[in-house]
C-alpha cells in the first residue's frame, strides 16, 4: 500500500516597495525639416507607438468642404507615390504594423504601431505617406461613397444625432463646432482629389508638424531612423494661422429630437467652458469624476441604483480646442439613456443631484474616492506605449507644457473638496445647460415642458 501523498506549501508571495509613478517625460528636439520630435524611453514596451500632429485644423477647410480634412486622412493609408493603396497596406503587414488618421478641430492625427525591430521600415512608410500621398482619383473617390454611406447610419444612432444637435444649438452657424466634424452630404459630395490635395498643398508640412515616439528605443540609433524618414520630408515655412476665438450660446433649454415611437430617450445635457489652460481644471477634473466619472457617481447612484431609470449616466469634460495663447473651449456634459417614460422624471431627479449638489457639496469621502480613482490607476491606464504617445499629442495640439499630464496628477492629489464642489457646480450650472433630448416627442414633450429646466423646442429626427 503506497504512502499517503503529503502537500508542501510554498511561502505566499509578498508586495515589494512601492515604487513611485509619475507620467514619463518626453525628450524634445527639432529636426533639420523644422519637424518637432517628443521622444521617450519606456524599457519594456516593444511596440513602439507613434504619433504626428499636424496642423490642419477643421476650421481651414474651405467654405462648402467640410470633410475634406477627413477624407484627406483617410488618404494617407491609400498609397503613394511608390507604392499603390493594396502595395502600401501590404507592407504595412510586412512589418507587423497598424497606421490610422482621423481629422478633428485642432487638426489632423496621424497614428503608428510596430513593433520595435520593425521601426525603421515603419517610419519609412509613414514618412512617404506624409511626403508622398498619392490621392488617387479612384481612391478619393471611394473614400468619399464611403463617408457618403456613413452618414445615415450616424443619423440613425441617437448618441450621434444627439451630439450633432448639441454642438448645433451651443455654436453659431458661421463657426465649424457648429457643423459635424466629417461633413454632411451636401459638403462630401463635392470633394475631389483636386481638393484633397488643395487641402494637403496649404496645411500639411514638417514645419508645423510634431511627432510622437514613445516605446523601448535601447539599441535604436533613432535620431539617424529620424533622419533617413520623417527627416526627409520636405516642405516650405507657413505663418501662423490666426485661431478664432470660440463662442457659444447656452442658455438653458431643451430641444427635442424627434423619433416617434422611441422606446428610449438619449439624454446630452451640455455647455461649454474653458480648456485645461484655466487654472480650475484639475477641480473641475475631480468634481466632474465625483458627479458622473463612474458606476458609483452621484448620477449613477441616483438615476440607476436608487431609481433604475437607465444602465448609466456619465458627466465628462472634452476639449474642443486651444490656442497659444491659453484661451480655448472645452464641452462640458451629461450623456446617457433612459426608457422614454421616465424621461421626465429622470431629468428631474438629475436637477435635483444638480441642486443638491450645489446646496450641501460633495463629502470628502466622494473626493477621496475620486482621487484614488484617478491617481492611483493612472500607473495601469499608462502602461502601453501608445497611452502614452496619444496623451503627449493631445498636449501638443492643445499647446500644453510636455509635463502638463504629471503635474496634473499632482494637482489631483492635493485638490480638496471644497475647491472640487466649487469647480463642479460652476461648470453645470441648472439653469445654464442646453438639454438634448432624442425621442418620442409625443410622449415625452409634457412631461418635460412640466420640469421648467428651459424652454422646449421640437425639431425632426
Amino acid at each position: 500500500m503506497s504512502e499517503a501523498a503529503t502537500m508542501q506549501f510554498h511561502p505566499q508571495p509578498q508586495a515589494g516597495t512601492a515604487r513611485p509613478w509619475a507620467f514619463p517625460a518626453p525628450e524634445r528636439a527639432t529636426l533639420d525639416n523644422g519637424l518637432t520630435v517628443l521622444r521617450c524611453h519606456r524599457p519594456g514596451q516593444q511596440v513602439v507607438a507613434v504619433e504626428i500632429h499636424l496642423e490642419a485644423p477643421l476650421d481651414a477647410e474651405p467654405a462648402g468642404l467640410d470633410g475634406v480634412a477627413t477624407i484627406m486622412a483617410r488618404a494617407f493609408n491609400e498609397g503613394t507615390d511608390k507604392h499603390s493603396a493594396e502595395d502600401f497596406a501590404a507592407e504595412l503587414d510586412r512589418c507587423g504594423a497598424t497606421m490610422d488618421a482621423h481629422a478633428d478641430h485642432p487638426g489632423v492625427r496621424v497614428s503608428l504601431e510596430v513593433p520595435v525591430s520593425r521601426l525603421p521600415k515603419a517610419l519609412g512608410l509613414l514618412s512617404d505617406a506624409l511626403r508622398a500621398p498619392a490621392f488617387a482619383d479612384s481612391e478619393i473617390e471611394r473614400l468619399v461613397r464611403n463617408r457618403l454611406d456613413e452618414i445615415p447610419h450616424e443619423a440613425a444612432n441617437p448618441a450621434r444625432r444627439a451630439a450633432k444637435e448639441l454642438s448645433r444649438q451651443l455654436f453659431p452657424a458661421t463657426s465649424r463646432m457648429s457643423r459635424p466634424r466629417q461633413g454632411t452630404e451636401e459638403t462630401v459630395t463635392p470633394i475631389d482629389s483636386a481638393a484633397v490635395r488643395t487641402f494637403y498643398e496649404k496645411h500639411v508640412r514638417p514645419a508645423t508638424a510634431t511627432a510622437v515616439v514613445v516605446g523601448d528605443l535601447t539599441g535604436i540609433d533613432l535620431d539617424a531612423v529620424l533622419a533617413d524618414t520623417i527627416g526627409a520630408w520636405t516642405g516650405g515655412t507657413a505663418e501662423p494661422r490666426p485661431v478664432p476665438p470660440v463662442t457659444a450660446d447656452d442658455t438653458g433649454r431643451v430641444v427635442i429630437v424627434d423619433r416617434p415611437g422611441a422606446v428610449q430617450t438619449q439624454l446630452l445635457i451640455g455647455r461649454v467652458g474653458s480648456d485645461r489652460h484655466d487654472r480650475v481644471w484639475p477641480a473641475q477634473v475631480l468634481g466632474t469624476y465625483c458627479l458622473g466619472g463612474t458606476l458609483t457617481s452621484r448620477l449613477d447612484r441616483v438615476l440607476r441604483e436608487e431609481k433604475g431609470y437607465t444602465y448609466g449616466v456619465r458627466a465628462f469634460a472634452q476639449v474642443l480646442r486651444s490656442a497659444p495663447d491659453g484661451t480655448g473651449a472645452a464641452m462640458l456634459a451629461i450623456s446617457g439613456s433612459v426608457d422614454t417614460e421616465s424621461t421626465g422624471p429622470a431629468l428631474d431627479d438629475l436637477w435635483k443631484v444638480l441642486r443638491t449638489l450645489a446646496a450641501d457639496g460633495l463629502t470628502d469621502a466622494e473626493r477621496d474616492v475620486a482621487v484614488q480613482n484617478l491617481v492611483g490607476v493612472a500607473p495601469l491606464k499608462y502602461e502601453m506605449a501608445a497611452s502614452v504617445a496619444a496623451t503627449l499629442a493631445d498636449q501638443v495640439e492643445q499647446h500644453l507644457p510636455d509635463d502638463f499630464q504629471a503635474q496634473l496628477y499632482r494637482q489631483l492629489a492635493a485638490t480638496g473638496t471644497v475647491e472640487a464642489t466649487a469647480a463642479v457646480v460652476s461648470a453645470f450650472p441648472g439653469d445654464r445647460l442646453v438639454t438634448v433630448l432624442v425621442g418620442d416627442a409625443a410622449q415625452i414633450e409634457e412631461p418635460v415642458r412640466a420640469l421648467g429646466i428651459g424652454e422646449v423646442s421640437v425639431v425632426t429626427g
